[in-house]
């Protein structure tokens, strides 16, 4: 347990900062587990309607510092290949 009074304020701060990022890690990976699956079900038309949500979760984790730019970044490139290969 904390015992400084600067600790117990890290300590508050750490549990608040804690559910956002749970919420930011929950769903990027919802949007990508949904994105895979439509992936292997070559269903282009929806998997490409995903796409914003998709870049728009990475960029939120992205400006907040939960995961890196060039994580972001990289992700975003893997999704749009993989939409790619569904010709």
């Amino acid at each position: 347990m904390p015992i400084t009074s600067s600790a117990h304020k890290a300590l508050r701060a750490s549990d608040k900062k804690r559910v956002f990022n749970l919420r930011r890690k929950s769903t990027i990976e919802k949007q990508l587990k949904e994105f895979r699956k439509l992936v292997v079900a070559k269903n282009k038309a929806a998997a490409q309607k995903l796409i914003p949500t998709i870049y728009q979760a990475l960029d939120k984790a992205a400006k907040t510092h939960f995961i890196k730019a060039n994580t972001a970044s990289r992700t975003k490139s893997r999704v749009m290949a993989a939409l790619k290969k569904l010709v």
